[in-house]
């Protein structure tokens, strides 16, 4: 369940990084560490990744907007990052380009309960993601994907 306070963050922080011509990638609020942290991940408007030095700029104006709005009352650390290729697969392109890459895929079975494939990604097609796993080809509807991430080789199965 996404935190209450998560579409506030992710207005303050789409208006900051839209103001400094860059676009938003994601918000994420991990309130288990302490003190808390707003992870927020930018690219520039062409989807390249941006430099320290962009993210270090954006951090001074993101952090004045949060404290403006007071959304926050217990004290927080401010990550500005580029969401680099750790994150979920969510386009045709990242699909394209991790081909052949170790993946976890998050989906739905038959019966609605969530489970985990690991496997090399093979394809995301109109329907299906295709996955080698252990020498076959499982093809996952898409429809019951919840989400597509890259794993380090050791973590694959």
């Amino acid at each position: 369940m996404p935190h209450p306070l998560l579409p506030d963050l992710e207005r303050l922080a789409q208006a900051a990084v839209a103001n400094a011509g860059f676009a938003l990638k994601g918000v994420h609020l991990f309130t288990h560490r302490i003190p808390m942290t707003v992870q927020v991940l930018v690219q520039r408007a062409d989807g390249s990744d941006i430099s320290l030095d962009e993210c270090a700029s954006l951090s001074a104006p993101l952090g004045e907007a949060i404290e403006a709005a007071e959304l926050l009352g217990d004290a927080y650390v401010l990550e500005v990052s580029s969401p680099g290729v750790s994150d979920d697969l969510h386009d045709d392109r990242d699909f394209r380009s991790f081909r052949g890459f170790p993946v976890a895929v998050h989906c739905r079975d038959s019966k609605g309960l969530a489970v985990r494939r690991e496997g090399l990604l093979l394809e995301r097609d109109a329907t299906d993601v295709h996955l080698n796993i252990r020498g076959r080809t499982q093809r996952i509807p898409r429809d019951s994907v919840i989400s597509v991430c890259l794993v380090t080789p050791t973590q694959a199965s």
